[in-house]
């Protein structure tokens, strides 16, 4: 069997995991990333919403700050992964659209833009004429309209495409196998092993395998993230030259109380999502979900019947108990978390990688990723603290 070194072990090639693996590599430090199919889980099924506003949950502050933190990155993180890669990083500032389909629907949204402006969030009411004034294919009878300026999008399949380029530019070891278990001696993880047998030795593990990251053998059971998968189907439609742009901005609707939202993409296409169920690991396509995501489409948006079916597909979000990530020290020395980003994914991807690179470089966690540590389940236990604890400092090995 063969037995390698590097600095850092990134187990997980989506988005979070190449973004985490681009920004150590950058700094200048070896780093393996491990996947058997690199951006083509959980990442590739997105509709790629960058949406904290239209988004809001009650009670979820922590998490607000950190999305609209992450919005804020995005361009700039964009910019600098076009300007290393040649390729777009697929982001689309269009502003996005909250839409009622009847006056229920209309009450509801508004009681949650109310919550938004106590928030001091960037939204505007408007009337159903207001609304379809800004998407004119819009339902005659849509009852209204909040407008949110700041929430965007991106194409996650070009993003991905360009963070693989990224970390080859940089000089990443892209390793196409699943990692078997994390290797450990007492309370430190000291790099993988493979499928194969063979190991990588580490100074640190970053684990970012979405749903799958509970599963990583070799880690304690009272360690283990509380990462459980939820499933998530999702349709893509094609619009013909003579309706584009069907939508000009995304589009988030309620329609008979049931939720669907529409985001369309510059070369035409428009992703329709999301269903939400509990059905384990189970990425089957199910004819009831699309049902019911062109159903509450084609409400808000007639011309959803004469658009081409181009592909139907389902993915595996990592959800967590209170839909926040869970970010930094596992509470085995040497191996971090970046996982359970639930349905913000794609909008988290920027400030994720820039606090677990932080993480692991300096072995603080960012004052900003204190509210996300995975002790927040277990209870105080005298783990790593978020404002500057020196004592995780990570052991890079050569």
């Amino acid at each position: 069997m063969v037995e390698e070194t590097t600095d850092v072990v990134v187990v997980g090639a989506g988005l979070i995991g190449l973004a985490v693996a681009w920004r150590l590599a950058a700094s200048g430090i070896q780093v393996t990333v491990c996947d058997p199919t690199p951006g083509t889980q959980t990442s590739s099924v997105a509709a790629g919403m960058l949406a904290p506003v239209t988004e809001v949950e009650y009670g979820e502050d922590d998490l607000l700050a950190l999305n609209l933190d992450s919005v804020a990155a995005w361009p700039a993180f964009a910019e600098e992964l076009e300007s290393l890669t040649g390729l777009p990083a697929g982001l689309h500032r269009t502003g996005t659209l909250s839409v009622a389909y009847d006056v229920d629907d209309a009450a509801a949204i508004r009681r949650l833009a109310e919550y938004q402006e106590r928030l001091g969030l960037d939204v505007q009411v408007l009337t159903g004429r207001e609304t379809r004034r800004r998407e004119p294919l819009l339902a005659a009878g849509v009852a209204g309209g909040v407008w949110v300026p700041g929430d965007h999008s991106v194409d996650n399949r070009q993003a991905v495409a360009a963070l693989l380029r990224a970390v080859e530019v940089t000089g990443v070891r892209l390793v196409r196998q699943k990692v078997a278990r994390v290797l450990t001696s007492g309370n430190r993880a000291l790099g993988v092993e493979l499928e194969s047998g063979d190991t990588i030795r580490s100074g640190q593990v970053v684990a970012a395998a979405g749903p799958w990251t509970a599963q990583l053998a070799g880690v304690p059971d009272e360690l283990r993230p509380p990462v459980r998968p939820l499933k998530g189907e999702i349709v893509r439609l094609r619009v013909p030259e003579a309706y584009r742009p069907a939508l000009q901005h995304t589009v988030r609707a309620t329609a008979k109380g049931f939720s669907v939202y529409l985001v369309p993409r510059p070369g035409g296409e428009l992703v329709v999502g999301a269903t939400t169920s509990e059905l384990g690991y189970d990425t089957r396509v199910l004819a009831g979900g699309v049902f019911t995501l062109l159903r509450d489409a084609r409400m808000v948006l007639p011309i959803t019947d004469e658009l081409e079916l181009v592909e139907t597909v389902a993915g595996l979000r990592p959800a967590t108990p209170d839909n926040a990530p869970i970010l930094g020290p596992s509470g085995l020395d040497g191996l971090v978390w970046a996982t359970g980003h639930y349905r913000n994914g794609v909008l988290l991807t920027p400030i994720t990688a820039q606090h677990i690179a932080e993480t692991v470089l300096t072995g603080s966690v960012p004052k900003a990723a204190g509210s996300f540590l995975a002790e927040r389940f277990r209870g105080s236990h005298g783990g790593h603290r978020a404002d500057g604890d020196a004592s995780g400092r990570p052991k890079l090995a050569r």
